[in-house]
């Protein structure tokens, strides 16, 4: 599961994400999937619940869909807006 990291704040710019990095203070900006996807991880969802709700929303294919979105969750991840949260039934 994902699920915004804790050290950061986030606002929305006309339907974009901007977001601070609490600890680095560096300043981060998302384009309007971006910040679909962003809003999503608010709450701790999973990658199959971001990804169907973006083929529900966009007009896109599954597989073109599933590459740009690991992509975006690598990069927030490797620059710790996001985090992986393991869910203790497993």
């Amino acid at each position: 599961m994902f699920v915004a990291a804790r050290d950061q704040v986030s606002c929305d710019l006309a339907g974009e994400a901007a977001i601070l990095h609490l600890g680095s203070g560096t300043y981060y900006s998302l384009d309007r999937v971006g910040a679909r996807v962003w809003s999503l991880v608010q709450s701790s969802t999973s990658f199959r619940r971001i990804r169907d709700t973006l083929l529900a929303e966009y007009d896109v294919t599954a597989e073109r869909l599933e590459q740009d979105l690991t992509e975006l969750l690598n990069v927030l991840l490797a620059e710790r807006l996001i985090e992986v949260q393991y869910d203790s039934a497993h």
